[in-house]
């Protein structure tokens, strides 16, 4: 077998056809859903830029099991825990090297600098680095992380310590999410010097078991396997090929010619016939995943001069009890969804069933209105998301029948979009109305979910209701501290009672995750959080 072979490849379109069956057994094409915002992961939240970091090109002190939620050592072997729970420390693994590229030869294996970098960057907003490249870590914020660190110290070469300031019962799962991925502080030692800072965004160093070979925005990703990976059981592929392909139909179609061994996100309808294609293989599972409808509670929109009419609960509650589900799960998720109550799917623990929606009512929403001050014909703007992603597979579709929902109350939505970075970017700057996001878990615990997204440390990040409430960040934030889960599932109730209340955002479906790939693909793990990892994945001759 040829190894790192050149590959007939169109540009834009990701093909492998031309290539001979016994090249393309050391090869795979991904037809991915959009072009990732960069490759730093700790400055992004979403998948399509996560795949093409932290899934590829990184690993974290601690991980995640291939296609599970318990955590296993990753660049840590071990660690220890306090009795107070506050301090943590990491035994590092030995020999793991960063990878060698054109524009960088380490000198160095992996040691307790490049973790205290890693972390001191998102910490310290006076360090050099991040002065020199100034940026947000919104999930490292978001989560709490910068105020709950206290220090990160390197006791040795290979031995580093996480003071906290309180107990953070979920800290060895937050570690092992993308955007904890270690960076090379050599690497960023020598952009410092040669005035390159940004370039950690665009040419990444890690220790993975891909390495970053070529990008062209909007066309393809080129990874090499990494010969020289610390589990050299986990690369199997030899040139991994993200082929950019937005439109979820093209996406399948290249699957059905062998142009791509692996995609996501197919269209509802197009589920059947791709079950019953003999050279394909379709594994499935239920979503961890919540697709909603999130609420500007902001008195005043950005960029706008007129009060905002959802900062009101009583038009909150109005548009809430206006949708109608029930249509959307059927047209939209196509029998691929389940519609959602709560503020987190059902499998998540602390789930509180006894949660019931306000019942579908556009007469006493419509009263609700009148009570509010709010006139018929009032605009609104709801925003509709681009892609697809695995809590919503026609965002188009849905806007389109909330328009519908909402004009029978008297509300005039209108539809907005932007290119998918570009929308998180704006909405996270609190420009949106209304806005249709979602969430895929990615660590297992519920503050992932209930703190991420609502709480108030994320007001500047992933919770886009921009709603901060101090009855429900008091609940959240003391659940968080304490490590009894019988505690923290009671106080987690309770919170989810204030949520529901306050209508920050309508839950609408759960949906079924779909992973349509060649039945040649070996080994491939549909992750619970939504990422799509290659380590451990072959392709049959």
């Amino acid at each position: 077998m040829l190894k790192h072979a050149v590959i007939p490849f169109l540009v834009g379109a990701g093909l492998l056809a031309s290539a001979p069956s016994a090249l393309a057994a050391s090869n795979l094409v991904f037809c991915s859903e959009g072009s990732p915002a960069g490759f730093d992961p700790g400055q992004y939240t979403t998948g399509t830029d996560f795949d093409a970091s932290a899934e590829t090109v990184f690993n974290r002190l601690t991980q995640f099991e291939r296609g599970g939620t318990a955590v296993i050592p990753g660049l840590a072997t071990q660690w220890d825990v306090s009795d107070d729970g506050k301090t943590y420390t990491f035994h590092l693994r030995e020999g793991v090297k960063f990878h060698t590229t054109d524009y960088f030869k380490p000198s160095r294996p992996f040691n307790a600098d490049d973790v205290l970098f890693t972390f001191n960057r998102m910490l310290d907003k006076n360090d050099p680095f991040r002065k020199a490249y100034p940026t947000e870590f919104p999930y490292f914020t978001d989560m709490g992380m910068d105020s709950n660190i206290a220090k990160v110290e390197k006791v040795d070469e290979h031995t580093v310590r996480f003071n906290l300031n309180q107990v953070d019962a979920a800290f060895i799962q937050n570690l092992a999410m993308s955007f904890a991925s270690i960076q090379s502080a050599e690497y960023a030692a020598q952009l410092l010097k040669d005035g390159k800072a940004a370039e950690i965004n665009q040419k990444p160093i890690g220790t993975g078991p891909f390495v970053f070979s070529k990008y062209q925005k909007d066309a393809q990703i080129r990874f090499k396997g990494n010969k020289d990976y610390w589990k050299p059981e986990d690369v199997k592929i030899d040139n991994l090929i993200f082929a950019i392909t937005t439109d979820a139909s093209v996406r399948m179609q290249k699957l059905k010619k062998n142009e791509c061994q692996v995609t996501l996100f197919p269209r509802p309808a197009d589920i059947e016939p791709l079950k019953a294609d003999k050279n394909l293989q379709m594994p499935q599972q239920a979503g961890f995943n919540l697709g909603y409808i999130a609420y500007n509670v902001m008195d005043q929109i950005k960029g706008s001069n007129q009060p905002n009419p959802m900062a009101q609960l009583k038009v909150r509650e109005a548009l809430d009890m206006a949708v109608n589900k029930q249509q959307i799960i059927d047209s939209v998720y196509q029998g691929a969804g389940q519609l959602a109550v709560n503020a987190m799917p059902p499998t998540q623990w602390s789930y509180d069933t006894s949660i019931k929606d306000a019942k579908y009512d556009p007469e006493k929403a419509k009263q609700l209105l009148k009570e509010a001050g709010i006139k018929e014909g009032t605009e609104i703007t709801l925003w509709a998301m681009p892609v697809q992603r695995p809590y919503n597979p026609n965002a188009k579709l849905m806007a389109e029948m909330l328009q519908s929902d909402w004009a029978k109350i008297g509300i005039k939505a209108k539809i907005v979009s932007y290119e998918w970075g570009e929308y998180i970017k704006r909405s996270k700057g609190g420009e949106q109305g209304a806005m249709l996001i979602g969430w895929s878990g990615d660590n297992g615990d519920p503050d992932n979910w209930l703190g991420t997204l609502y709480g108030c440390d994320a007001i500047d990040g992933n919770n886009f209701s921009k709603w901060c409430y101090k009855p429900y960040d008091d609940l959240i934030k003391q659940a968080k501290a304490t490590s009894d889960q019988a505690k923290r599932t009671e106080l987690y109730k309770q919170a989810q009672h204030i949520l529901k209340e306050q209508v920050p955002i309508t839950p609408i479906a759960h949906s079924t995750v779909y992973q349509p790939m060649s039945a040649k693909v070996k080994d491939f793990k549909i992750s619970p959080f939504a990422l799509n990892a290659f380590y451990g994945v072959s392709v049959e001759k």
